[in-house]
């Protein structure tokens, strides 16, 4: 298929899809999943409602048409979904594929980095929010402990990934792990990711005061580093980033709340039942999953993404609020992908 570039309303391209794969996960963590509201008795999609690998193939390959490169695969936990390393393999088999990342909490890298790997997956994102086991167990909600963690990301590193960490930041809850963190990861020349709290999903108790700004991060890092700031790498690229200086290793920035880069997004989201999402912290989307199931030809499929596209205008962070946050109903980032 040849490419045409494809743009919205305010002349972003589309260039990034997130897949989320199954919404399901082994973490409770309050920002994302918080456990008084997934409890054992929560309704997951049931298999038959998520899209199948040849699906997920199929769309794909369409998405890569009008001008996407770059795939991402997230959750929930991605990894919970059995056979991952062939969707990897079926996608990194599509002609202009550029790149594709998966996002995880690490509980199961160990048992399948190897086969990721094989497949043809390189980058992988970490979600590790405190080195201080009591912490890190209350954050994620199961008492999970961050020493298996840091064992697969070791091992991941071994087996050849270029591994990214990231840390979601909240005010009272892990402030006094920037520094650790950040020390941590320096020494083992990884990239660390500190992400500003989000009220995505409507369910996390979000508020102003929880968030620690890039700037309030950033001056506790400058009183242990020094920091240089870096050119950004491509249009649409998400993390502001800085290098410590002597060292080829570098700490970024996810500032969605005091730096919105809603001007340069390129990123659709495609949820694991199928529906296709213009934002993070959009209400709604449109239903691709149907018009497969209904027969629908590539054209009319490719038609349906165009416009869905071409009519976006989403600028979320520009526009927050604290009545934004209150009144909008937003999709829960668990189901759509962070």
């Amino acid at each position: 298929m040849s490419v045409h570039p494809l743009q919205d309303k305010l002349r972003r391209p589309i260039h990034d899809l997130r897949i989320s794969v199954t919404d399901r996960c082994n973490f409770r963590c309050s920002y994302c999943m918080p456990k008084e509201v997934f409890g054992d008795d929560y309704a997951f999609l049931p298999a038959s409602q998520l899209l199948t690998f040849e699906e997920i193939h199929r769309l794909t390959g369409l998405f890569v048409s009008l001008g996407v490169s770059k795939i991402r695969l997230t959750g929930g936990e991605p990894l919970m979904r059995q056979n991952l390393p062939a969707l990897v393999s079926g996608i990194r088999s599509i002609c202009g594929v550029e790149d594709i990342g998966l996002t995880t909490n690490g509980v199961l890298l160990g048992r399948y980095a190897v086969p990721l790997y094989e497949a043809g997956l390189r980058r992988l994102n970490v979600s590790l929010d405190a080195l201080e086991p009591e912490l890190f167990g209350r954050m994620n909600g199961r008492g999970y402990k961050p020493d298996a963690i840091l064992q697969h990301i070791d091992h991941a590193v071994n087996t050849g990934f270029e591994v990214k960490v990231n840390m979601v930041v909240q005010r009272g809850v892990n402030e006094s792990e920037i520094v650790p963190m950040a020390s941590y990861f320096k020494d083992r020349n990884i990239t660390l990711r500190f992400i500003e709290f989000m009220d995505a999903g409507n369910d996390n108790g979000w508020s102003y005061n929880k968030v620690v700004t890039k700037r309030e991060i950033l001056e506790r890092l400058q009183s242990s580093f020094e920091l240089e700031a870096q050119d950004h790498n491509y249009f649409g690229e998400v993390a502001k980033r800085y290098r410590y200086k002597g060292s080829s290793t570098e700490v970024g920035f996810i500032t969605s709340v005091s730096e919105s880069f809603c001007s340069s997004c390129t990123r659709a989201r495609l949820s694991s039942d199928g529906k296709l999402f213009t934002c993070l912290f959009a209400s709604s989307g449109f239903d691709l999953k149907a018009m497969i199931r209904s027969g629908a030809s590539d054209q009319s499929l490719l038609a349906a993404i165009q416009n869905v596209w071409e009519q976006r205008s989403d600028r979320y962070s520009d526009e927050r609020t604290e009545q934004t946050v209150k009144n909008r109903t937003k999709i829960g980032m668990s189901y759509i992908g962070g």
